[in-house]
């Protein structure tokens, strides 16, 4: 979730995903995930221990099928999304809830993530708007685990390694999206998700609480 630095820069505003990254036009979006290159760098598990579970959870219905997804409000939960994480229960995942200003072409990058992550970018009106089956990265090399803030006064969970956000692969929803699910990798296959598909869940209130 480096062009994510270079917006992340410019907005502030950090998602996470496996760390999203919002690009400016996008998880988090070269943040989170926590982007397009808007959004943040990652965070090392290594250094920093791997993410903790939500605790706030919402139910969301994907093409009939009811999930109980953890929930990602705030720039530090979409930041760090599902990093460090070696299983997704099946009707498990997260929601990633972006407030109406940060609504924009979102980008997620598999930021210190082990395990095969299905993603699904969804707009305003709770209709997808695309979907990706990412992959795991190779895991940190000894010159990717050192930190640094991407800007003065970044708080401690945002710093980031910057020859190590450089080489993820990003995910962009292409469109703007307001809603970014994440669930185990081969649920999309067995979902038969479409773009345009209506997800269910409340996007009104759970848009009130983002922030």
């Amino acid at each position: 979730m480096a062009a994510i630095l270079r917006t992340y820069l410019k907005v502030s505003a950090v998602a996470g995903l496996c760390a999203a990254m919002a690009i400016g036009v996008a998880c988090d979006q070269r943040g989170g995930s926590t982007g397009a290159s808007n959004a943040a760098a990652g965070s090392d598990v290594a250094a920093q221990g791997p993410a903790k579970p939500a605790t706030r959870t919402a139910k969301v219905t994907i093409a009939g099928e009811t999930f109980e997804l953890e929930l990602a409000l705030d720039d530090e939960s979409r930041f760090r999304g599902l990093s460090g994480r070696t299983e997704i229960a099946r009707n498990g995942g997260m929601l990633f809830v972006f407030p109406d200003a940060s609504v924009r072409v979102q980008g997620f990058v598999m930021r210190d993530c082990p395990i095969p992550i299905d993603i699904i970018y969804v707009g305003r009106d709770g209709r997808v708007v695309s979907m990706f089956a990412m992959t795991p990265e190779a895991p940190r090399a000894d010159d990717e685990r050192e930190l640094s803030p991407p800007f003065s006064g970044a708080p401690r969970w945002a710093w980031v390694n910057a020859k190590y956000e450089a080489r993820l692969q990003q995910y962009n929803s292409r469109y703007p999206a307001q809603y970014v699910i994440e669930l185990a990798g081969g649920r999309l296959k067995d979902l038969k998700v479409q773009e345009g598909d209506l997800i269910e869940f409340d996007r009104e209130s759970l848009k009130k609480r983002a922030r």
